[in-house]
């Protein structure tokens, strides 16, 4: 079965880059994103870990954990660190986790149950490690993302769309395409115009299932 939005993400043990969590149990209250990679000392990998490690106060800003996964171990993803924070010019503060059983790509669905690392596997044997979790304090899935290995992630759209779901969940409210904060932001249908009015205040109506709305400060 997939990992559906708003489904509880699975809690897991395992070694990082920064010892042994639970996962969970890591997450406490904040809002954390997970993001998979099918292979250590990878060029697009590099690149985007250090796009990453440069939102570091980004991602404090908004009360966010950061933690990546390769199916490698902690000894390579030691060695590895050495090279993203070379390309990025930082250091890099959040852990990777180890998972070279695959544990943690099979629990989120990224890889089938009978999958295995052959030897002398390349990062084709693990090529749909390649997601973005986005998970709420309280542990549900809020979004997921999936890239081919040969396209580098936009971390400004997951910043974006973090920023989206924390101002929707937070506030009550929808974001329209292309959102960013301090922009007008959608009033759901399932309130009414009374109650639109009263939480509000003033509103623009474009159609009667589309209201647009500035947050109040």
């Amino acid at each position: 079965m997939s990992l559906r939005i708003n489904d509880v993400v699975p809690d897991f043990e395992a070694d990082t880059s920064q010892g042994p969590i639970r996962f969970h149990e890591w997450i406490g209250d904040s809002w954390t994103i997970l993001f998979s990679h099918p292979k250590d000392f990878t060029p697009v990998c590099t690149t985007e870990f250090s796009a990453v490690a440069k939102l570091n106060e980004a991602w404090k800003k908004r009360d966010t954990k950061v933690i990546g996964v390769s199916v490698d171990g902690v000894e390579d993803h030691k060695k590895w660190i050495n090279d993203i924070s070379s390309y990025a010019s930082c250091e890099v503060g959040f852990p990777i986790i180890a998972d070279e059983d695959l544990k943690v790509a099979k629990l989120f669905d990224m890889l089938p149950a009978e999958a295995y690392l052959p030897d002398g596997r390349t990062p084709a044997d693990s090529a749909t490690v390649r997601t973005v979790f986005i998970i709420g304090p309280d542990k549900k899935l809020k979004l997921s993302m999936t890239y081919p290995m040969n396209v580098g992630r936009n971390f400004a759209e997951v910043l974006r769309a973090l920023d989206a779901l924390q101002t929707a969940n937070g506030k009550g409210v929808a974001t329209p395409a292309d959102w960013n904060v301090g922009e007008d932001v959608i009033i759901p249908p399932t309130v009414s115009n009374e109650d639109a009015k009263a939480k509000f205040g003033e509103y623009e109506t474009v159609f009667p299932y589309l209201r647009r709305t500035k947050l109040p400060k």
